[in-house]
């Protein structure tokens, strides 16, 4: 039987544990899970760096769009503490000003102590277009900002929106690579995913069909075969 790998699972922006609440029994049976906090520090930099010290000395290594941001500095930072890298409905490229445009309108409300209506903004572009009236989904979602907090939300913010550009990193990245992308992500549309994979060398991209920004929410049982195949391999 081989060695247990630990794998630590990394949040999104406004996002719990729960994100990955279905992936942590379909991988614990390869190591001991942990859900990384990505909620304390303003800059992606301090956020990997904080992780890291929190991390086990080697593991595989799962972020989901700001938890992918999150996820390539941490390889950045700490290459050969990374054994497998999974990258989900994220970018590599930086923040554009018209991204940071539409920030602004969610940041104001936060910072104006309206923050519960955040999650109803968000919802519309997190998930499918056919599932935007899944009300279990919504609450689980608003769930996840309630536990987030708004303090945690505009630092988090601040971090999306000086992230740098790690396009350039890809090439060095040789560790066994996770590229997973819902078909109708609009928040991180899959042609992202396809530059990231292709930029990885050896890396498997998986295209999640009637699917949006959060995969592992959304489509479970897709994500979770994907996880186990890369784990597995």
């Amino acid at each position: 039987m081989p060695e247990p790998l630990p794998v630590v699972l990394v949040p999104g922006l406004n996002c719990s544990a729960r994100l990955y609440a279905e992936q942590v029994p379909a991988l614990w049976r390869f190591g001991p899970v942990q859900v990384a906090d990505h909620t304390r520090d303003d800059s992606m930099d301090a956020i990997a760096a904080r992780i890291l010290t929190q991390a086990p000395p080697r593991f595989a290594l799962v972020g989901l769009s700001m938890g992918g941001y999150i996820a390539l500095t941490i390889v950045r930072q700490a290459p050969a503490r990374v054994h497998k890298l999974a990258l989900l409905d994220t970018s590599a490229r930086p923040e554009t000003p018209e991204q940071s445009e539409r920030r602004k309108p969610q940041i104001a409300l936060a910072q104006g102590g309206r923050f519960a209506e955040v999650p109803a903004l968000q919802f519309s572009v997190f998930v499918h277009r056919n599932r935007q009236h899944d009300e279990a989904l919504k609450g689980r979602v608003r769930i996840m900002a309630e536990e987030t907090g708004a303090e945690a939300f505009l630092r988090q913010q601040k971090a999306i929106m000086t992230r740098p550009d790690v396009r350039p990193l890809l090439a060095s990245i040789a560790c066994p690579t996770l590229v997973l992308v819902g078909d109708g992500d609009e928040l991180t549309p899959p042609q992202l995913s396809e530059e990231i994979a292709a930029g990885i060398a050896g890396s498997r991209l998986v295209v999640v069909a009637d699917c949006g920004h959060l995969s592992t929410m959304e489509r479970p049982d897709a994500v979770n075969s994907a996880l186990v195949g890369w784990m597995a391999r």
